[in-house]
């Protein structure tokens, strides 16, 4: 793919809490590092001269932003009430990537509220009346062992978005991790959106 894009991650604000990750900040000491924000990785690793072109000409922004874990974070684990939402069609590793979220939070960062949603963004509904999970490292220690989804999935209902945003503030969740292919993102980029639209302190993770 050629063009310019733009790769650039939203924040709601500086980061200003001392993560409670110890990591090095000296580099080549053997120590695992932070990552700084003005670590990026090539969008695209081949270089010829249209490219080159293209990037003086504005496209300096084909850039992306490295992960990974930071000196400084926006919220206070203390104050995180994070959820974990899996959608659309079933595929090896979500159980993974959701005891990979919830290990990471509890153990790393010492959030203590993480809730899973269940089945999907209809999870979010009131009219199924699907309840929450109350989600810990003992809880999901053993769910990458099998198929499917721990929290259950569905398709469709990312085009209810201001009925996702509403509960999600009904639940005064501030962190959401949303899982899922092609469309689920596109529906987490729109849920973003409405978060930004409403002026909410939430962060949406795809």
């Amino acid at each position: 793919m050629k063009g310019c894009f733009d790769f650039t991650v939203d924040e709601l604000g500086p980061c200003k809490v001392l993560s409670p990750i110890h990591l090095s900040k000296e580099k080549e000491d053997f120590r695992a590092n932070y990552v700084s924000d003005t670590e990026f990785v090539r969008y695209n690793i081949d270089v010829d001269e249209e490219t080159e072109l293209n990037e003086a000409g504005g496209c300096s922004k084909n850039i992306i932003q490295k992960a990974g874990p930071r000196e400084y974070i926006y919220f206070n684990p203390k104050h995180v009430n994070a959820g974990i939402c899996t959608c659309g069609g079933l595929c090896p590793g979500i159980n993974d990537v959701v005891r990979a979220i919830v290990r990471c939070l509890y153990n790393r960062y010492g959030v203590r509220r993480i809730r899973g949603v269940r089945f999907g963004f209809k999870g979010f509904f009131p009219e199924y009346g699907f309840d929450t999970i109350d989600l810990n490292p003992d809880l999901v220690d053993d769910i990458h062992k099998t198929g499917g989804s721990f929290l259950g999935t569905s398709r469709g209902g990312g085009d209810r978005v201001t009925d996702i945003v509403d509960a999600i503030e009904a639940l005064n969740m501030n962190m959401l991790f949303i899982v899922g292919g092609d469309g689920t993102q596109r529906g987490a980029l729109e849920v973003a959106e409405e978060v930004e639209k409403r002026g909410l302190k939430v962060s949406i993770v795809g």
